[in-house]
């Protein structure tokens, strides 16, 4: 049995993939590895089909035209036989020792007959020159060793959110909620993380420090600018997630209160690539953005535009712009980010 189905999708990552690939291959037999090839234009399809011959019971290599990253995703979700699924992008990696705590845990669930929807672990960020690496966990927040549900859950703090590194999904569970990312659109790990939540039942955290989110190349989707020259990406992403969820349908109040902040730090991270992109264009997307929100949901709107984000990115005229600025890149830097 395969425990969990890995999907690295791929675009030009020959020079790095395979530090991924090796890191998952650790898991032997109880995984399975699916690498997805979006187009690329090097080796990448090539190693890939190594990999393949060398692990024919483990990697399997998926060649697919180019549609992006979330286009990946879904192919590496089509793909999947295991019981659980992990995207582990192509320049980063996993750790072997909580990989193994990982699947102990899985087997221990298929013996005893249970599953969760989804299942949580700490994240590393591997930025290039930093000597502490700052990690990214959850033992404040969430239960551990149990299941557990949105009840169970304590505040989240700003920077600790879960992310696409932090979350292995059930496969069957992801299906059974639809879940498709659109294509040539960056930053869709959002919606990835986003979509799902209120489909939701049954989770587990564990206490271990399992991904390795690699910050460090000049042409990463993370560099902030590349960022501002694709905002109109981040924005596309913003208002899906906008679109996706009456909140006032979201019964229960915990995740209710997950999800409104969540769109928070959405709409801080747009305004601010805006600000600082000190483009007058984009400061009028700022303000359509911003709008959006208020026409759509107006409740939401409310709790997100006079909450401490909304107002730190909205401080009137050129001194405010000057003042959400400084408190981004303080907050970059407590938080290690890009």
């Amino acid at each position: 049995m395969k425990y969990i189905s890995f999907a690295i999708p791929c675009y030009n990552s020959a020079a790095y993939m395979d530090r991924a690939v090796e890191s998952i291959l650790k898991g032997g037999e109880d995984v399975e590895i699916i690498i997805v090839n979006d187009g690329s234009k090097d080796d990448t399809s090539k190693i890939a089909h190594e990999y393949e011959e060398k692990y024919p019971t483990i990697v399997r290599a998926v060649d697919k035209e180019n549609g992006g990253h979330g286009d990946a995703v879904n192919a590496g979700l089509d793909h999947a036989e295991g019981k659980y699924f992990k995207v582990v992008d192509s320049d980063d990696w996993v750790d072997e020792e909580a990989l193994y705590k990982i699947l102990d845990v899985l087997k221990t669930f298929e013996e005893e007959e249970k599953q969760v929807d989804m299942l949580l672990a700490n994240y590393v960020y591997e930025k290039e020159g930093m000597e502490h690496k700052k990690v990214i966990e959850y033992k404040n927040v969430l239960p551990q060793e149990e299941i557990f549900g949105w009840n169970d859950v304590k505040h989240f703090h700003l920077g600790q959110y879960i992310l696409m590194h932090s979350v292995i999904y059930r496969t069957d569970f992801l299906k059974l909620c639809q879940l498709r990312l659109p294509k040539h659109t960056f930053y869709v790990d959002n919606i990835y993380v986003y979509y799902p939540l209120p489909h939701v039942r049954k989770m587990y955290y564990m206490d271990v420090d399992f991904y390795r989110y690699y910050i460090g190349r000049e042409d990463q989707s993370v560099n902030e600018k590349v960022m501002i020259s694709r905002v109109d990406q981040q924005i596309f992403v913003t208002k899906s997630m906008i679109d996706m969820y009456d909140m006032r349908k979201i019964s229960n109040k915990k995740l209710r209160a997950y999800m409104t902040n969540y769109l928070a730090i959405m709409m801080t991270v747009s305004s601010i690539l805006l600000i600082r992109s000190k483009n007058a264009e984009n400061l009028e997307k700022k303000r359509e953005l911003w709008q959006y929100l208020k026409k759509n949901h107006y409740r939401t709107y409310w709790k997100i535009r006079y909450g401490i984000l909304g107002q730190t990115m909205n401080l009137p005229g050129r001194s405010g712009r000057k003042i959400s600025s400084l408190a981004y890149i303080v907050a970059r830097r407590i938080v290690g980010f890009n």
